[in-house]
């Protein structure tokens, strides 16, 4: 048998424990400002581009596109005015028609990343703009007869994320009217 002398155990026990705290600790305080490093990186908070109202859509420039089973509208996206801002939100103009003649246009955006909706102006028949009153960021929600949610789902977003690479490909698949022919 080995007989080891309590001192020495001891200032051996002392050095190892010191040594798996130290570890333990060190461990924890790089695993925590990790954490805080992908917490900054992450929690950048994000902000929209300055908008431009657009020019005044062109007749010749207007895209059908059906919304659900409705017929007593129709609605249109101006081919010209539509685009996907560096800040990931889909901008375009709508017309609006109903089967009685009258008209609604509206320059609107799309945040896929937020389920969100904006209305920036509407225009006027002297084919102006008049910016919105309420031109906050709203959650898309209603029945599938509604516009918002129909360019949503269907038309500008798959799963909350943009469908398209660039303008011209949004274009294009509108162009189509075909949601199945877009990019996967």
């Amino acid at each position: 048998m080995i007989c080891l002398d309590k001192n020495l155990i001891r200032w051996v026990n002392t050095r190892v424990w010191r040594s798996a705290l130290a570890t333990v600790v060190c461990s924890w305080a790089l695993l925590a400002s990790a954490a805080e490093f992908d917490n900054d990186f992450e929690e950048k908070p994000w902000e929209e581009v300055a908008v431009q109202l657009p020019a005044f859509p062109a007749e010749e420039d207007w895209i059908e596109y059906r919304v659900g089973s409705l017929r007593d509208k129709k609605y249109f996206i101006d081919e010209k005015n539509l685009s996907l801002g560096s800040d990931g939100v889909i901008r375009y103009t709508l017309l609006i028609r109903t089967d009685q003649g009258a008209k609604n246009i509206s320059y609107e955006g799309i945040r896929c990343a937020t389920s969100e909706r904006r209305t920036y102006a509407f225009g006027r028949s002297d084919k102006t703009w008049s910016k919105a009153r309420n031109n906050q960021w709203v959650r898309i929600s209603g029945s599938s007869n509604n516009h918002h949610v129909d360019f949503f789902t269907n038309l500008f977003c798959r799963n909350g994320a943009i469908s398209f690479r660039d303008d011209e490909d949004i274009r294009r698949a509108l162009r189509s009217g075909t949601p199945t022919l877009w990019q996967q």
